[in-house]
């Protein structure tokens, strides 16, 4: 049985915490598919093709690990890819409330499709993007939280 699992985010930017638990996925999933969506309502710093040209870059080493982008709704892009989970990140207690709702509406839609929920490194446990771009537009060093390649790129974005 080929098992796959879609690992779904706006990834603006990438963190190590996304790719922490993308390599984890990597080891208990036979193909991972990274689904980066547009989220163009949310006003990202990066379009959704540098997003997905970002993650590419990280996610190399791992060779069952695809990176695409994705509209509308995450069951369906997980049923068109033949997945039947949907792995969510989990950082804080705070982001729990959010995604149980999202789970469970997700369910409600398609009940063949399961979210497993997963927590990044502790050393991960407190980045989020939001954050990573908030310190780097008041000119501070992001390369401890983000591929060196991501650190220059919102370098490149954020005029200091």
């Amino acid at each position: 049985m080929n098992k796959r699992a879609v690992y779904p985010g706006t990834f603006d930017p990438v963190t190590y915490g996304h790719l922490d638990i993308i390599e984890r996925i990597s080891g208990l999933y036979d193909n991972v598919f990274v689904a980066v969506a547009r989220s163009e309502e949310k006003g990202p710093l990066f379009s959704a093709e540098e997003r997905v040209f970002m993650l590419k870059e990280a996610v190399k080493p791992y060779k069952n690990v695809e990176v695409e982008y994705f509209d509308g709704l995450i069951v369906d892009y997980a049923k068109e890819k033949s997945a039947k989970v949907v792995i969510r990140g989990l950082r804080m207690i705070s982001d729990f409330e959010y995604e149980f709702q999202m789970a469970l509406t997700n369910r409600k839609l398609n009940p063949e499709i399961e979210t497993v929920f997963m927590m990044p490194k502790e050393s991960y446990s407190y980045l989020s993007s939001r954050l990573i771009k908030e310190v780097a537009d008041l000119g501070a060093d992001v390369s401890d939280f983000v591929p060196p390649d991501v650190a220059e790129k919102l370098k490149g974005k954020i005029k200091r």
